[in-house]
């Protein structure tokens, strides 16, 4: 009997990450569903870092486009394809394979970079919105408050602060304190989870949520001033409510954009603080599903651009033909009917 139950275990497929004792279990999927796990991660990649390719060309290519929103959104896709390029590709390994296979200092680094993209985007949207905010609430001082030094001040300040804050919060000893114990007992080796104690979970609340309100805030009284405008657009030359009507439509899809990020990274944002908490007990199921549904997010605003921005879309049919060879291409108007 003993024989045999040694037989099996030896045709048994490994069920560990690494040859040492502690080592985290391994989840092995059949072939099929593995294959097909890649390959929608692999798409999901491939959207995320063409689509957000793509915004950066067409603001970048497009004279007329050169405005202080554009610029805000080029650097947020710029975040988003970086996650893309940098982020997802080992994250697609690390969730099929249930394994870290990279090292400590890679892992790091790779949290490092996907906590920075997160925060970089969430600054951005804050940032859009005082700038929607000033354009439907102040349109006579806009074009003189929010100039494109301005963005590029607020661009510098989305990606400075994150960095800095990430860093701080990744390599320096502040977040392992208090772990100890626990890092003493967890039967693990092989993952690679964003660990924080009871301080850094309470710590990143609000730094999720403050600047979530004050985009929430904003845009209940964009809302109500724009509906008012509504209201008034009749008595407007048609110069101008055509402006103004521009102006609401890019803060109803941004509105939009926000809505979408708040619902992608809610979950991951709660989970984390409340798993500090209670002594990390999420399963890696389920803070796989989580944080892929936040990563959903990058793919998501060129999608949202598509259906909602015509300038978008005659960027994107000059790039697929071949006037975009043409040297009278950038400067189009592509806000013109």
């Amino acid at each position: 009997m003993s024989v045999v139950l040694n037989q099996d275990a030896e045709e048994r497929p490994e069920t560990f990450c690494y040859q040492v004792n502690g080592s985290c279990p391994r989840t092995i999927h059949p072939l099929g569903i593995q294959l097909a796990i890649y390959l929608s991660c692999a798409a999901g990649v491939l959207i995320t870092v063409l689509g957000n390719l793509f915004v950066v060309f067409a603001v970048s290519y497009f004279k007329a486009l050169h405005t202080p929103t554009n610029f805000l959104l080029l650097s947020l896709a710029l975040a988003d394809m970086f996650l893309g390029l940098l982020v997802l590709p080992l994250s697609t390994i690390r969730s099929v394979e249930s394994c870290w296979f990279f090292g400590d200092s890679l892992c790091r680094l790779h949290t490092y970079l996907d906590t920075l993209f997160c925060l970089i985007s969430i600054f951005h949207l804050c940032f859009i919105s005082i700038d929607r905010h000033c354009a439907i609430c102040e349109p006579l001082l806009y074009p003189s408050k929010f100039t494109v030094r301005v963005a590029l001040r607020y661009i510098l300040a989305g990606w400075g602060l994150p960095a800095a804050y990430t860093a701080f919060l990744l390599y320096t000893d502040m977040a392992e304190r208090g772990l100890h114990l626990w890092l003493e007992e967890m039967p693990c080796v092989g993952s690679c989870q964003l660990l924080f104690n009871k301080f850094w979970g309470w710590l990143n609340f609000p730094v999720f949520f403050f600047p979530c309100f004050i985009m929430i805030s904003l845009y209940v009284k964009i809302f109500v001033v724009a509906t008012r405008q509504a209201q008034q657009i009749n008595n407007l030359s048609k110069s101008l409510a055509g402006a103004a009507k521009r102006e609401r439509k890019a803060a109803k899809t941004l509105g939009i954009a926000v809505g979408v990020y708040l619902l992608c990274w809610l979950p991951f944002t709660v989970d984390t603080m409340i798993d500090s908490l209670l002594n990390f007990i999420t399963p890696p199921l389920v803070f796989d599903t989580f944080i892929w549904l936040a990563y959903f997010n990058s793919a998501c605003n060129p999608i949202i651009y598509v259906f909602s921005y015509r300038w978008f879309r005659k960027a994107l049919k000059l790039l697929l033909s071949r006037e975009i060879f043409s040297p009278r291409t950038p400067t189009i108007d592509l806000y013109q009917d």
